[in-house]
């Protein structure tokens, strides 16, 4: 007896509807019998030549069809919005909820069963698990996996991070242009996402540790064979989900988002989750806030990756990857109970796992770092709240207080940067505005500014920048991010002005301005926002509906999920 499956609605019916359904299927070489009732899964891929991180999906969604068909069903392959974290302007961030509409769309329209979602690039995934779960069909996820590591003369180098550091470099002439550009093809030497534990690897780890994908998913290298087994293995499993009706609802719950929290702590994971949970929470309902990134404070840093640490994802895989994070958190009752792709507890990913390179990930009791959890820090500069990333910061700077150097815009930053008479101090408190969700717009990776030139030449490589953007999860350094409401949206960040004095205090979550409320109030009534950067399309839809930081970024009319059945037919 046929099952009353979701995609009967398009391939059972013995009409013209069906017949219109099947017939053009069938032009692609299909036989009757693959409309037979068998589960039809979706094969969401991200593939793109202008997405390097993700180019090598298309090879890993035949690996997943390998897996349907074994498992008896239909895989079908259909691609959404790719979004190249290096490539796109003014920044893939302004895209991400664009490409989740793709994703649920395109699975409420299409007749599947179930989806295979093929991400990796920093905003793929959680675009793509914003989508699916607003559908709420049951979905699993295989992630691109890292490059190889980088390496340049004789030593291993880190994408995103070593850029970094290099760039500084140069600025202090301590590295000449020429070995710069000579690191540039080293540096990326195979498909996959940055090998640094940066926001792409980040999201892969998290969505293991909440079940979102089999164990192994997040390390495992782009071009290792044994990625392409898991793909097919994935392909297998979401049969059997279908099967039994195991749906993200299921999976993504409010102890699996804390299990996530954990994980990021452990792993010294970007900054750039907080906003990607926040908005994925909203999709599946969980109540979930700034406050709750706060059980992840006191957890250790386990995993010794760049930025944090010093050896890249590869290192990680070897070593054992995140069966062994999880197992450390298990040991130490750190570990949620919550429900896996696998339909058991999440801590069967933990089972039998061993750790082959204790300096790669540490143990819970020597760990690289102590409490190593995000930061949130609040006050009259951000009453909704800002983070920060103590396991990438200078530890005497999460306690400081300095004059303010503001500037106005991205724009007026790259002009005045490296000005030999910019009046600043290593103690000086470097202010960014403008570059919110609402204000950039798409609130770019802009948050680690570039140390003043003149402080450069000096030897300084760190001190405390405050904005509202975001940074790379490849980055580092005394850096308050994500301050909520930004200034495009009158927060008080937009009334900062160079020589004010900032308080900023890791110890008792304080971002303060230290301006009385009467002159803020003056300040307050001489303010207009900006003229928005784009009037039409989908950036000024953006702009208009954007939510705030701490509430994710989504846009406020994607909150929440809609698992109706599609009843009318096109023709």
């Amino acid at each position: 007896m046929t099952k009353d499956r979701r995609s009967r609605a398009w391939y059972g019916k013995l009409d013209k509807d069906g017949f219109i359904h099947r017939s053009w299927m069938k032009n692609q070489g299909f036989p009757d019998d693959v409309f037979d009732g068998r589960p039809i899964i979706g094969i969401c891929n991200t593939w793109s030549e202008l997405t390097p991180c993700n180019s090598g999906l298309r090879d890993l969604a035949e690996g997943v069809k390998r897996g349907v068909w074994e498992a008896g069903g239909f895989p079908v392959e259909f691609p959404v919005m790719s979004l190249g974290e290096t490539q796109m302007k003014p920044t893939a961030m302004l895209f991400r909820n664009l490409l989740a509409m793709d994703v649920e769309e395109s699975i409420r329209a299409y007749g599947i069963d179930g989806v295979v979602l093929l991400g990796g690039c920093d905003k793929t995934t959680p675009g793509q698990l914003m989508g699916a779960a607003s559908v709420d069909l049951p979905s699993i996820v295989v992630s691109s996996g890292p490059m190889l590591n980088g390496k340049w003369q004789g030593k291993d180098i880190g994408s995103g991070t070593d850029v970094w550091k290099f760039s500084e470099a140069v600025r202090a002439g301590d590295m000449t242009l020429q070995d710069f550009m000579n690191a540039e093809s080293g540096m990326s030497r195979s498909k996959g996402v940055c090998m640094t534990m940066g926001t792409a690897s980040t999201m892969a780890s998290l969505v293991e540790a909440m079940g979102m994908s089999l164990p192994t998913n997040a390390a495992l290298p782009a071009v290792d064979a044994r990625r392409m087994a898991l793909a097919h293995l994935t392909g297998k499993r979401i049969v059997e989900m279908v099967e039994e009706d195991l749906k993200p609802s299921d999976i993504l719950t409010k102890e699996a988002f804390e299990n996530a929290i954990l994980a990021n702590a452990a792993v010294g994971g970007s900054t750039n989750a907080v906003v990607h949970l926040l908005a994925l929470a909203g999709r599946v309902g969980v109540d979930l806030s700034l406050d709750d990134f706060e059980i992840g404070r006191e957890i250790p840093l386990l995993v010794n990756c760049m930025p944090s640490g010093k050896y890249l994802m590869e290192d990680f895989c070897y070593a054992g990857g995140m069966p062994v994070v999880l197992k450390e958190l298990a040991d130490k009752g750190h570990l949620r109970s919550a429900k896996s792709v696998l339909g058991g507890d999440i801590a069967a990913y933990a089972e039998g796992a061993e750790c082959y390179n204790s300096d790669v990930i540490k143990s819970y009791d020597d760990p690289v770092k102590p409490a190593a959890g995000l930061m949130v820090l609040r006050g009259n500069l951000a009453p909704n709240g800002a983070i920060v990333k103590p396991s990438a910061a200078t530890e005497r700077l999460l306690e400081h207080e300095g004059e303010a150097y503001v500037f106005e815009s991205i724009e007026d930053l790259k002009a005045n940067i490296d000005r030999e008479d910019l009046p600043v101090t290593p103690d000086t408190i470097l202010v960014l505005k403008g570059c919110g969700p609402k204000g950039y717009p798409g609130m770019p990776e802009v948050g680690n500014m570039p140390i003043p030139r003149k402080l450069v030449t000096q030897g300084v490589r760190d001190m405390i920048r405050v904005s509202d953007a975001r940074m790379s999860g490849t980055a580092f350094g005394t850096v308050v991010l994500h301050v909520s409401p930004e200034a495009q949206a009158g927060g008080t960040l937009a009334l900062v002005k160079t020589g004010d004095r900032i308080k900023v205090s890791g110890s008792q979550g304080i971002l303060e301005l230290l301006v009385d409320d009467a002159e803020l109030q003056a300040r307050r009534d001489a303010w207009h926002p900006d003229d928005p950067h784009y009037t039409r399309g989908y950036a000024k839809l953006y702009i208009d509906h954007v939510l705030q930081a701490d509430k994710g970024a989504d846009l406020d009319f994607l909150v929440g999920k809609d698992t109706r059945p599609v009843t009318r037919e096109s023709h």
